[in-house]
């Protein structure tokens, strides 16, 4: 079930002129998550051939569909995935990487054009950031789109009360030996909207002087 479209964005997808697809529900229960409304609905204002009629009237207007959430790939995507290509348009995934099967199957059928994965903490932490035990799901997830051919990027939100300097040094390192070449986003938490925690600004300051450099990290 789709919750809502955002018609609109030229800075969700690189290079696109783009909508947002948010799909309803989430596996995970990050304590800074601000798509609060999102995860925890059980329905949306569309279905997916709504989403599909929406798209036929934005062909050579728009160059790229979202598809986000929520958690997009909780939903069956295949034949969505095929009818949006069918239309012309590139697609951009955002996941959190916990339906790695899901992933692999797009990725080997060509219907996604970019990831954008969630590397919400280390393995130590995975469960206490997330509230989900899926992180051998999201190591497969990673796996594969290091093998692929795909454009994507790697992206972390950052909260220095919840992941310190260390966890994201481990983060570093792990992409590094796994052989990850791109740039390493780091997210920094934002208070000004309303979250699932309910937490606020971080009290403790993160030193960005004590990364180690073996990536390029860029923050936003």
């Amino acid at each position: 079930m789709i919750y809502d479209i955002t018609k609109f964005t030229h800075l969700d997808y690189p290079e696109h002129l783009a909508c947002i697809i948010w799909f309803s529900g989430c596996n995970m229960r990050c304590d800074y998550c601000y798509n609060s409304d999102i995860v925890f609905s059980k329905q949306g204002k569309y279905n997916t051939e709504d989403a599909i009629e929406f798209l036929k009237k934005r062909v050579n207007k728009l160059d790229g569909v979202v598809l986000s959430g929520g958690e997009a790939t909780g939903h069956y995507l295949y034949q969505f995935c095929e009818d949006i290509k069918e239309l012309g348009f590139d697609i951009k995934l955002d996941t959190n990487g916990t339906y790695s099967r899901a992933v692999k199957e797009l990725l080997d059928l060509n219907l996604i054009d970019y990831v954008a994965l969630d590397y919400k903490a280390p393995k130590s932490k995975f469960t206490r950031i997330t509230k989900s035990s899926r992180y051998n799901e999201f190591d497969k997830t990673l796996d594969y789109l290091i093998n692929s051919n795909i454009k994507y990027e790697v992206r972390t939100t950052l909260h220095s009360d919840l992941l310190n300097e260390n966890d994201i040094n481990e983060i570093i390192k792990d992409l590094d030996s796994r052989g990850y070449k791109y740039n390493y986003y780091l997210q920094e938490f934002i208070d000004t909207q309303k979250n699932i925690g309910n937490i606020k600004a971080p009290i403790y300051k993160f030193d960005k002087t004590k990364l180690v450099d073996n990536l390029n990290i860029v923050f936003r």
